[in-house]
């Protein structure tokens, strides 16, 4: 079948190529064909890289049970089956029990789903309002060390995300809530999360508060608002889109993270979904088919997320790489 598909796209583009070159007589409007044409056909090559993974994955989740290695490259699932699902979505997760013996004691997806929603929602929230704060401080503020505190951001994004662990567990153990400590809640995680989306936020936010004119806080200033009241009600409105990057980074990264959440959780109650994917990989084996289908239900919230916030992510992207 893939073949099949191959041959009759170079079919197409043949056909395509020779009426160009044939039956256009003008040389302006041949050459803007052709070029048309080529561009075409490069875009649509970058996509079916692009796009190929995906449909990998897709075929091999709905394989049946017993499939054992991705050795074969097809498109097209030979015995469709949706077990895969099924196990993942509905069957209690074995590997996550606080006791084997009772299976009512072990997680569910919806159990798994809730908590890291909880720590992806955390995340964005303390790196939103954290780094907005401080990123206007970089912005509006002249004070000694202005530039180097933002030159250490820039660091902070160089070095790798284990550099800070061994200072983040101990820093994190060491406060008590309740009859644990921080690290072993999802809040402990959620903040050290946000700990390491920080400086992106700084930067991006900082960047964007720079565009906005300095005469909307002076006029707010003038008819009585105070500095925090003109920061709320002038400037964040104006940097949506800005935040929604921040946003939207903050929580794909506490979605799809899951090194620090092994070292930093104890409680099966407290697991992610990306500690449920990581599980599957065994020593010998890993059902693929399953693993495939909690991949793709993995993937579909953060799609969904930025199809939601898309509007003011695209902009947030592009204003502020023109000055003036």
């Amino acid at each position: 079948m893939l073949r099949t598909a191959l041959l009759i796209i170079v079919a197409i583009i043949a056909v395509l190529t020779v009426y160009g070159l044939v039956f256009i007589k003008n040389q302006k409007k041949k050459r803007a064909f052709l070029t048309q044409l080529g561009v075409q056909i490069f875009l649509l090559f970058i996509t079916a890289i692009v796009m190929f993974p995906v449909f990998w994955i897709v075929t091999m989740s709905l394989e049946p049970a017993g499939f054992s290695k991705p050795l074969d490259l097809k498109l097209i699932p030979t015995n469709v089956s949706f077990d895969a699902y099924r196990k993942i979505l509905v069957e209690p997760w074995i590997r996550f029990c606080s006791n084997p013996a009772k299976p009512e004691t072990c997680m569910t997806f919806g159990r798994l789903l809730l908590n890291s929603l909880l720590v992806s929602l955390g995340t964005s929230i303390f790196a939103v309002i954290i780094g907005s704060s401080a990123a206007y401080a970089f912005s509006r503020f002249k004070f000694i060390g202005r530039q180097t505190g933002m030159l250490g951001f820039i660091i902070l994004l160089m070095l790798p995300a284990v550099a800070t662990v061994g200072p983040l567990f101990v820093l994190f153990n060491s406060v008590p809530i309740g009859d644990e400590t921080l690290r072993k809640t999802l809040l402990g995680l959620a903040i050290a999360y946000a700990s390491s989306v920080l400086p992106f936020a700084v930067w991006n936010l900082k960047g964007y508060f720079d565009t906005i004119p300095k005469e909307l806080e002076e006029a707010a200033l003038i008819d009585g608002a105070s500095p925090a009241q003109s920061f709320i009600r002038i400037i964040l409105p104006l940097s949506l889109p800005a935040m929604a990057v921040t946003v939207l980074f903050g929580f794909m990264t506490g979605w799809t993270e899951f090194a620090l959440a092994w070292l930093f959780l104890e409680s099966p109650q407290r697991y992610t979904l990306a500690m449920a994917l990581t599980s599957m990989i065994g020593e010998r084996t890993i059902p693929w088919n399953e693993f495939a289908a909690m991949s793709i239900v993995m993937s579909m919230p953060v799609v969904f997320f930025f199809f939601l916030m898309q509007r003011w992510i695209i902009s947030g992207l592009t204003i502020g790489g023109v000055k003036g």
